[in-house]
């Protein structure tokens, strides 16, 4: 299957995860990838991978706009326009509205909602020429909340409005955005709390599929709100969470 073959992809924070399963996903599938991160030898580990020919790697701080504009004209340079631009950079933070750090707080902000709304500006322009699409990142943790994790909820809860606000200003024009809302995965942000088997135990009393996702399930996900397939879906934030929220947060009985 080759759905993206001759288009070109952005997927920010590939270096692991979800974001180098959703580059690897694209890859497979025909894109040309650029893929972005903060850390240069990450980054270059998940590039090798990938088709020299259909592959760009670039370091970029989500955070900073300029980044991000560089790293659409740097898409735009090397393979001539852009077709998809996924938005998934994202930190993960823990602790209440009294024990979060101010810097901790302001961070994740700066990243995960900040860091989306910089890639859909930057993206926008090129993306209207095209009649391309955005997907972003947020988390069932954007539209259920969780304990002890304030700013990552706000973060992702703005994700998710963000997600609905510019597929109503741009949907018109021929952009579709969309979002996935993972529960747990299974990525390097998760790792300590996955080797936790009490904290895994409780989890999976509010997943009745049984197990967290891979980074696989959410590419997979990603890959269809980008294509064609999905050419009627927008301002959908789609949960890919094993049946977390069908379950309201309730253990089994």
């Amino acid at each position: 299957m080759e759905r993206f073959k001759g288009k070109t992809v952005i997927v920010t924070g590939a270096s692991s995860g979800i974001g180098r399963g959703v580059a690897e996903r694209f890859s497979q599938e025909g894109a040309n990838v650029v893929i972005c991160a903060r850390h240069e030898d990450k980054l270059q580990q998940v590039a090798k991978q990938l088709p020299q020919d259909r592959t760009l790697a670039q370091v970029a701080d989500v955070s900073k706009f300029a980044d991000v504009e560089s790293l659409v004209a740097a898409a735009v340079k090397r393979f001539g326009g852009l077709d998809v631009i996924v938005n998934n950079a994202g930190i993960g933070t823990e602790g209440d509205a009294l024990t979060v750090s101010l810097d901790d707080w302001n961070e994740t902000l700066a990243i995960n909602l900040s860091g989306v709304f910089h890639g859909c500006r930057a993206a926008m322009p090129e993306l209207l020429k095209r009649k391309g699409c955005i997907v972003n990142t947020a988390s069932v943790s954007g539209l259920s909340g969780d304990w002890q994790m304030c700013a990552y909820n706000a973060a992702k809860g703005g994700v998710v409005n963000l997600t609905r606000s510019l597929a109503l200003d741009f949907g018109g024009k021929g952009v579709r955005v969309n979002a996935v809302a993972p529960s747990l995965t299974r990525t390097g942000m998760t790792e300590e709390m996955l080797e936790d088997k009490d904290l895994v135990a409780r989890f999976m009393e509010r997943l009745p599929l049984g197990r967290p996702a891979e980074p696989a399930d959410i590419a997979a996900v990603v890959a269809f709100l980008a294509s064609d397939d999905a050419r009627f879906v927008n301002g959908v934030n789609l949960p890919v969470d094993g049946g977390v929220m069908a379950s309201n947060g309730q253990p089994k009985m």
